[in-house]
């Protein structure tokens, strides 16, 4: 039997790149896997049908995860259409990128929308939903731990995540719900700076970057019950960057 079969996972922005992979990973574990999109239907449809393909259970749900109203739906139908979720991935992201400087009042809004926002408020649905013995995970980066220019808002929005990855974990292990966080460190997908291709060799003992699969992995651990000790956390996951 796979260590996830039975369960149902809930994956916010799974059409591309680390998502997608988290997706298709915890399938092949064994999970039911909903997979979440904004605007990347053609995508999202795609990975349901390699997952389907591959042996597993997967649909496709358009939730823009800053509406609250939005997010309800995605729980309400992952639930109808799968079983209640037990294992919250919230992976939805955005890069952005200005130095303060440049920075307009409506930038502070537009570069929390989703990072923090979105997070906010799938975690607070999945606190409320998630059954005893659920898994919730978040994303913050490596950046919390080093700071960069022109990345202040997208750090400053990651470093909250942690910061409700900390506080639920507290509140919620009553109920021996775990919450943790991955901090990739750059990574080879579409959101990835140019200048960070050039990067890794120089900064990572490991000498590259990374894979959205090897994201997964981790992600995969947390939601297994090999990680029901661990909770309250944020999990590097970066090739050595310290």
């Amino acid at each position: 039997m796979s260590r996830l079969s039975g369960r149902v996972a809930l994956v916010t922005g799974a059409s591309r790149g680390i998502g997608r992979a988290i997706a298709e990973r915890l399938a092949r574990d064994g999970a039911s896997v909903a997979v979440n999109y904004v605007k990347n239907q053609d995508k999202a449809e795609a990975l349901v049908a390699a997952i389907t393909k591959a042996g597993g259970k997967a649909i496709a749900i358009q939730a823009d995860v800053t509406r609250h109203e939005d997010v309800k739906r995605l729980f309400d139908e992952t639930e109808r259409r799968l079983d209640r979720p037990s294992i919250i991935v919230a992976n939805a992201g955005a890069l952005f990128v200005r130095p303060f400087a440049e920075m307009t009042d409506a930038d502070f809004d537009t570069g929390f929308a989703v990072n923090v926002r979105g997070t906010f408020l799938t975690f607070i649905e999945a606190a409320r939903r998630v059954p005893e013995g659920g898994r919730v995970i978040g994303f913050s980066t490596n950046l919390t731990l080093r700071g960069r220019p022109e990345l202040g808002l997208y750090q400053a929005g990651k470093a909250a995540i942690e910061q409700f990855v900390k506080t639920m974990a507290k509140e919620l292990g009553p109920r021996r719900i775990t919450v943790n966080a991955v901090a990739p460190g750059p990574t080879d997908t579409e959101m990835l700076l140019p200048k960070a291709r050039e990067e890794p060799p120089r900064v990572t003992p490991l000498g590259r970057i990374g894979q959205p699969e090897e994201i997964a992995d981790v992600v995969a651990f947390l939601a297994s019950d090999d990680a029901r000790w661990v909770t309250g956390q944020v999990i590097g996951a970066n090739g050595g960057i310290v």
